[in-house]
C-alpha cells in the first residue's frame, strides 16, 4: 500500500463577477418568467391561436425560472473581515475575502467546520456556555458559513499546573488570535477553534513547568528574571512563540498571549502566604539592625571625637546595648532616670 500523506492547503483567493449586474439579471429573468409564464396561458386558452406557441413560452418561463435560481445561488454577501471559503463537489474552490459582493459559481458551497452541526445562534450560545470563546459576536449570516477574520479572545480560564519546583499553582492566561488563511484552518484541522484552545493548553503547561513560581534570593534582580511572578513579560513573550508554532498548520496567527491570573493553589496557599510573612519579617528586622548598627558606631564615634565623655570598655559595652534596645525594640522605650552613680 502506497503511503497517505495529509494534503496541505494553501489559500488562493476568488475574485467573482459583478453581483450587482447579476442580481439585476436575475430580477429581469424573473420578470421575463413571469411574464412568458402569463403570455403561454393566455396563447393555450385562446382558441384562435396555436396552442404549441403557448407550450413554447411556457418552456420559456421554465427556462428563466431556473436561471434566475442559478444566477441568485451565485450571488455571495462578504462583510468587512469576513471570508466565505468554497467548494465545488468536495474540492477546494476558492475563498473569498473582505468587503464585495460578488457571483462565482452557483454550484459551489460554503464550508465551516466549526458551524457544521449547529446554526450560528446554537453556535455562539454553546461557546458562551464553554466560556472560552469571547469574540464579542453572536454569530454570521448564510447559516454561520462565514470565517470571522477579526481577532478573537480565547480565555481557557483558570488551570492547576505545578511549577518548576513542583508546588501546584493556579495559572489563566488570555489569547488573542485570528485567522490568517483561511483554507488552512478549514481543511488541515477538524475545528479550528478547539484546536487553538487545545493548543493554548498544551503550550501553558510546558512553559510553567520551567518556571517557578517565585525565587527566595537576597539579589533582587535574581527575582526578576527567573519567577513567573518577577518575569511575567517574558513568560508571555514565549508562550505565544510556542502558541504560534503549534498553530502553523491550521493558518492562526497569535497576535498576543498575556497573563491574568496567578496564585498558588488552595491546599499550599495558606503555608506559603506565611512563607512570605516570614521572609518580609526577616529582611525588616536585618534592615532595622543594620541600621542600628549604625547609627551606634556613629555615636560612639562623635562622642570620642567631640570629647563629650569618656567610657571605658564597660561603660561602652553598656551604651550599646541600651542604643540596641531602643533602636531595635517593637515597643517605644520606657526612659529610666538615674539620680545617682552608675556604679
Amino acid at each position: 500500500m502506497s503511503d497517505m500523506k495529509n494534503q496541505e492547503y494553501e489559500e488562493k483567493l476568488v475574485i467573482g463577477g459583478n453581483g450587482m449586474k447579476m442580481l439585476i439579471l436575475s430580477l429581469v429573468s424573473a420578470a421575463a418568467c413571469v411574464i412568458s409564464f402569463i403570455a403561454g396561458l393566455c396563447f393555450m386558452a385562446s382558441w384562435f391561436l396555436s396552442s404549441a406557441v403557448g407550450v413554447l413560452f411556457i418552456i420559456l418561463s421554465i427556462a428563466l425560472f431556473i436561471c434566475s435560481i442559478l444566477i441568485w445561488a451565485g450571488l455571495k454577501v462578504v462583510k468587512p473581515n469576513e471570508a466565505l471559503v468554497l467548494t465545488l463537489f468536495g474540492k477546494y474552490y476558492g475563498t473569498i475575502k473582505g468587503e464585495n459582493f460578488a457571483f462565482v459559481n452557483p454550484f459551489v458551497s460554503s464550508v465551516n467546520p466549526t458551524m457544521e452541526n449547529l446554526d450560528s445562534d446554537e453556535a455562539a450560545a454553546a461557546a458562551a456556555s464553554k466560556g472560552k470563546i469571547k469574540s464579542g459576536r453572536k454569530g454570521d449570516n448564510s447559516k454561520g458559513k462565514k470565517i470571522s477574520l477579526k481577532a478573537i479572545t480565547l480565555d481557557n480560564g483558570k488551570q492547576k499546573i505545578n511549577d518548576r519546583l513542583g508546588n501546584p499553582i493556579e495559572i489563566g492566561i488570555v489569547v488573542i488570535w485570528r485567522v490568517v488563511n483561511t483554507a488552512k484552518a478549514v481543511f488541515n484541522v477538524d475545528n479550528y477553534m478547539e484546536y487553538v484552545s487545545i493548543q493554548a493548553d498544551s503550550a501553558l503547561r510546558n512553559i510553567v513547568r520551567l518556571y517557578p513560581y517565585d525565587v527566595v534570593s537576597d539579589d533582587d534582580d535574581e527575582v526578576d528574571e527567573q519567577s513567573l511572578r518577577g518575569s511575567s513579560q517574558e513568560v508571555a513573550e514565549r508562550l505565544k512563540r510556542e502558541i504560534q508554532e503549534k498553530v502553523n498548520t491550521a493558518g492562526l496567527e497569535i497576535v498576543e498571549a498575556r497573563i491574568t491570573h496567578l496564585a498558588y493553589a488552595p491546599e499550599i496557599a495558606a503555608a506559603m502566604l506565611q512563607r512570605q510573612q516570614a521572609s518580609a519579617i526577616i529582611d525588616a528586622r536585618k534592615m532595622i539592625v543594620d541600621g542600628a548598627v549604625g547609627m551606634v558606631e556613629m555615636a560612639l564615634t562623635k562622642l570620642s571625637e567631640n570629647e563629650i565623655v569618656n567610657l571605658d570598655e564597660e561603660r561602652k559595652a553598656a551604651m550599646v546595648s541600651n542604643l540596641l534596645v531602643v533602636l531595635c525594640g517593637n515597643k517605644d522605650p520606657q526612659p529610666i532616670v538615674n539620680s545617682g552613680s552608675i556604679y
